[in-house]
């Protein structure tokens, strides 16, 4: 990204950051008011598409976590492939420091989540909760810093959660794939296929991806991996060049572009106003440390930080990274904080995770207790770093 364009993702990242912690909060606030019993039948409120023979049928909340949240991978597959091929992942010596931050970032939240959780025991399925990262609600709490923090701890905080997003895509393609319907699976492949062929044939309308796209969501929703995967996909698959005479904009910097401010704004929120909510009503000191809203919160709070900071750290002294112009170690130590704010990713991840209600409060106070104490340490740390002259 040109360095005004960066400065217009930061903002738009910050604003949509904010506009999640409200949302949130709403829903937390409605789940423990008489407006309880409205909030759950919004959730549950059936909706269904059919033509004939052809029929899905699913609660809002699922149309949501599956429907719309499609087009959230669609934008992360995006924003992964620009910045694999132009942006901030594009060279080895940039890759080098979010790699190790990210690899961290994964490994020892998981580790720390199943040493809390047991081992192989029933909770052993929510190991992935903690690995994710908000990458919204990290530059949100990231403005609030101001001058204070350098315009490349940004850029490395958001090269850190592209890497966590891929990662996370992995995790869910292969931890967390339901029971597969060999005959969609192989309307998918297919569409997969098609897209490819688009690609490499020099197709630049962005209108047949999108109608491919939507039908591989289709076959992905019934084949038993989750559908959310087309949207990756789909992203994947949009051209990178224009014609032989480039426009300003590629298709895939003209779709991204087009779609950010909508999940931004519109995706992420509902996102977060259906699924955060959870009753803080009559809360006993066994559901604070039950092994799965412990294992959360801690992963979030100690693993996150330490994975990043750790992994970052002997990457600079094995002279394999270097540190970013501006930054330094204390300045690390506070992105690797920040990237314990779940929330959004690990929402999700934790809606696949476990199945029924057994576990879901659960899930969501330890995504809401990691990540509010990361977030808020997070702020103190890098409101420490003396004021920059351009951030």
């Amino acid at each position: 990204m040109r360095f005004e364009q960066l400065r217009a993702f930061f903002k738009l990242e910050a604003a949509a950051g904010i506009l999640l912690i409200m949302t949130a909060a709403a829903a937390i606030l409605l789940k423990n008011s008489p407006g309880a019993p409205f909030y759950a039948i919004l959730l549950e409120l059936p909706v269904s598409i059919s033509a004939g023979e052809f029929k899905i049928a699913k609660p809002l909340v699922l149309w949501i976590n599956d429907g719309l949240m499609a087009i959230f991978f669609l934008l992360i597959g995006l924003e992964v492939k620009r910045e694999v091929l132009a942006g901030e992942l594009s060279t080895r010596e940039q890759l080098s420091l979010p790699m190790a931050g990210a690899i961290g970032g994964m490994v020892i939240p998981a580790t720390v989540y199943v040493a809390l959780s047991g081992g192989m025991g029933p909770y052993f399925n929510g190991w992935a909760i903690p690995a994710a990262t908000d990458i919204a609600f990290a530059l949100g709490i990231m403005a609030l810093a101001g001058k204070r923090v350098p315009l490349s701890l940004k850029v490395l905080l958001t090269a850190i959660a592209v890497v966590d997003d891929l990662g996370a895509i992995l995790i869910i393609a292969v931890f967390y794939t339901a029971n597969l319907s060999v005959a969609a699976l192989v309307g998918a492949i297919v569409c997969t296929i098609a897209l490819v062929v688009l690609n490499f044939s020099g197709v630049r309308r962005i209108t047949p991806y999108i109608l491919i796209g939507v039908l591989a969501w289709v076959f992905v929703l019934k084949s038993g991996i989750h559908a959310t995967l087309a949207g990756v996909a789909t992203g994947l698959a949009i051209p990178m060049r224009g014609g032989t005479e480039p426009p300003k904009e590629t298709p895939l910097e003209k779709l991204e572009h087009a779609l950010h401010p909508w999940v931004a704004y519109g995706i992420l929120p509902v996102f977060a106003f259906v699924n955060a909510g959870v009753p803080l009503l009559g809360l006993s000191t066994s559901d604070l440390a039950h092994p799965v809203s412990l294992g959360i919160a801690l992963g979030l709070l100690l693993g996150k930080p330490l994975g990043v900071f750790g992994f970052s750290f002997v990457a600079l002294k094995a002279g394999v990274a270097q540190l970013p112009n501006g930054a330094n170690l204390r300045g690390i130590f506070g992105v690797g904080l920040l990237t314990g704010i779940g929330f959004t990713m690990s929402l999700f991840i934790g809606s696949l995770a476990f199945d029924g209600p057994e576990f879901a409060n659960k899930v969501r106070l330890g995504i809401l207790m990691g990540s509010v104490a990361a977030a808020l340490l997070g702020f103190a740390v890098l409101k420490s770093l003396p004021e920059q002259e351009d951030s």
